[in-house]
């Protein structure tokens, strides 16, 4: 009896097996005659059946669809992937439209795997015709339709977005094993599809929404980047994606600056009380709030969405290190660095992303940055614009990478101060009534990024014997006591700064007549640093940007964690908080071992702490950015910035 009744249950399921295959064959016989009626007929548009009709309906259909219509489009869609080749690219032009202008996500899985599997089959056809058409679909569904942005911050909006998202990459990575020639078309797509940004008579609603749909199109890019694909598309990817950064940061504007006391400067100013103006976010962190901050509605959309991207791009930076391909992704942002983060003016925070990459290998990243912005400064062929904008980014970096020995940091500074006493004794013959600083406004730059990167870095190098010998042996003296007077063109904080910690070290003999006590800037320094001021750019100050400060903290130097060569004065213990902060000690010729000692240190920083090691050397303007997301506390400024 159960050898009966398992024979009959083999029999059904054969007949079963067989009126699927039956039945397959006529949706499929069905679908060949109606494909083939609109082509005999010469055009879509005469006689063609009332079955092609409907066909093109059941893809017309976008969104809504009730049990039925999805159980339909399904059906439709796994039937017309058996028979694409019988498809016209012209008698057929309605039918593809209809399929080529669908998105995902709109949908359930059941649909979108029944389109997949349709995209993939029109793609692979022989031909290839089109091949392009499905690529510019899939890379279409990187965006979601504006609508679905509210549901962003849902656990459904979450899980649709990964839902297309895998679908998405999995399908163009399937695709390009199946037609190598994909690739040659994926790349500019990519490029010529990402969201274009135009801001101008926008409201802030549209600005939102362009700006989100933008950090979501780079995330995938970076996806792109980081799968199998990457080798064929990652260079330039990642070089788009840091032009968005540029882009995003130029729209962030400097504003607002309160009056100053030129009494003090940029080591003496002390950060603003700001209990009375305090604010919490959704962690319970305190943030500036209206008043020095972000004062109307919208008003941080740029920077919050740079904030997001920066992040994003770090994590991808640090996801390739990982994988052993930081390299090559250095490679490339080191070209994005030299075109076009140095050729934008005064650059806020889009140039971190270059810090990052170097604190993540400082031997060979680090160093190669290093030389690379001496190589511009010191080897000429720039511009004199360029040549000051190189070296200022090489004091900064210097002086804020915490993650640089001090024998890296002792070599470049040998070359600067070698350049400068060479460029004095090629004007030994010029009469002193004749200096123009503008006109050795080079010059100048290159002695202040000496004065700048010795206030941060003296006491790690004269404590190490053979370096402070190095020192010693430096043209200083002949450099800053000439008849070219950098003391008095130079910004005066940071001259009376290296003075005093000079003298502290015996550099040289400084008398007192060389200190400013008012801090006030001579006309030659206000000719020196001419229009634009670029003596006043020192592109790695602190971070301002929340959650990508909290990613470059762990690597950068802050000014309270300098130990000075002199006393100071109101007793407060460097030594301490440098012990504190598990801060490189001054005879260490390691390079700094991120990983290893981020484990042992606790950089999430309580506010008050944090504002005990911020920057007081920083040139950032006393208010926040318009448009900007503050980070814990702003850093102080300095009268020369303003």
């Amino acid at each position: 009896m159960g050898m009966e009744i398992e024979n009959n249950n083999k029999m059904e399921d054969i007949k079963e097996e067989k009126d699927e295959e039956y039945s397959d064959k006529v949706v499929k016989k069905t679908l060949q005659d109606v494909l083939d009626s609109v082509s005999m007929s010469g055009s879509e548009f005469e006689n063609y059946s009332e079955d092609y009709s409907m066909l093109v309906q059941v893809f017309s259909k976008h969104t809504h669809l009730n049990p039925d219509e999805a159980a339909l489009l399904v059906a439709s869609s796994r039937a017309l992937s058996r028979v694409v080749s019988f498809i016209h690219i012209d008698h057929h032009d309605s039918l593809l439209s209809s399929i080529f202008g669908m998105s995902m996500w709109n949908y359930g899985v059941d649909v979108m795997d029944a389109l997949i599997d349709l995209i993939k089959s029109l793609a692979t056809t022989s031909s290839g015709i089109f091949l392009k058409k499905c690529l510019n679909l899939l890379v279409r569904n990187f965006t979601p339709p504006r609508s679905f942005l509210p549901l962003f911050s849902q656990p459904r909006g979450i899980a649709k977005k990964e839902q297309v998202h895998d679908r998405v990459h999995t399908t163009l990575k399937d695709i390009a094993e199946l037609m190598p020639l994909s690739l040659l078309w994926l790349n500019g797509i990519v490029l010529e599809s990402m969201p274009r940004l135009n801001f101008k008579n926008d409201t802030l609603y549209k600005i939102k929404v362009d700006l989100h749909l933008s950090e979501i199109y780079v995330e995938n890019m970076l996806k792109l980047e980081r799968g199998v694909l990457g080798r064929y598309l990652g260079k330039d990817v990642l070089s788009e994606v840091v032009s968005r950064l540029v882009d995003l940061d130029v729209e962030i504007e400097w504003d607002e600056i309160l009056q100053y006391d030129p009494s003090k400067g940029i080591f003496d100013m002390e950060i603003e009380d700001i209990d009375e103006a305090a604010d919490y976010d959704d962690d319970g962190e305190e943030f500036p709030k209206a008043g020095f901050g972000l004062q109307k509605l919208g008003a941080d959309v740029f920077a919050e969405r740079l904030d997001s991207l920066m992040v994003l791009t770090c994590e991808h930076i640090k996801s390739r290190a990982d994988e052993g391909h930081l390299i090559e992704v250095f490679e490339t942002l080191l070209l994005s660095f030299k075109d076009p983060i140095l050729k934008t003016h005064k650059p806020k925070f889009a140039q971190f992303v270059m810090f990052y990459a170097c604190s993540l290998d400082p031997e060979k990243c680090g160093v190669r940055f290093a030389v690379m912005l001496a190589d511009s400064f010191v080897c000429g062929g720039e511009s004199p614009t360029t040549r000051m904008t190189v070296v200022a980014y090489l004091a900064s970096y210097l002086s804020r990478a915490r993650f640089l020995p001090s024998s890296l940091v002792a070599s470049m500074l040998k070359r600067l101060v070698d350049w400068c006493y060479e460029y004095i004794c090629n004007v030994q013959d010029i009469e002193e009534k004749n200096i123009d600083p503008h006109v050795h406004r080079v010059f100048y730059s290159g002695c202040q990024a000496v004065m700048y990167v010795l206030c941060y870095r003296m006491w790690m190098m004269v404590d190490v014997p053979h370096l402070k010998s190095l020192i010693l042996d430096m043209p200083l003296e002949p450099i800053f006591r000439n008849f070219m007077d950098p003391l008095k063109v130079c910004l005066p904080s940071i001259v009376a700064e290296f003075l005093r910690q000079a003298q502290a070290a015996r550099l040289f003999t400084v008398s007192e007549n060389f200190f400013f006590n008012d801090l006030l800037e001579s006309d030659l320094s206000k000719t020196y640093g001419g229009i634009e001021r670029l003596d006043t750019f020192f592109p790695f100050d602190p971070c301002l940007l929340k959650n990508c400060d909290r990613i470059i903290r762990p690597h950068f130097l802050y000014w309270s964690m300098v130990k000075k060569t002199y006393d100071d004065d109101d007793g407060s213990s460097d030594k301490d908080v440098n012990e504190d902060e598990g801060f490189i000690d001054g005879n260490s010729e390691c390079f700094y071992d991120g990983e290893q000692n981020l484990d042992e240190l606790d950089f999430e920083l309580e506010l008050e702490e944090f504002e005990n090691s911020m920057n007081k050397m920083s040139i950032t303007p006393k208010r926040p950015l318009k448009h900007m997301m503050p980070a814990r506390i702003r850093p102080s400024t300095s009268p020369e910035s303003l």
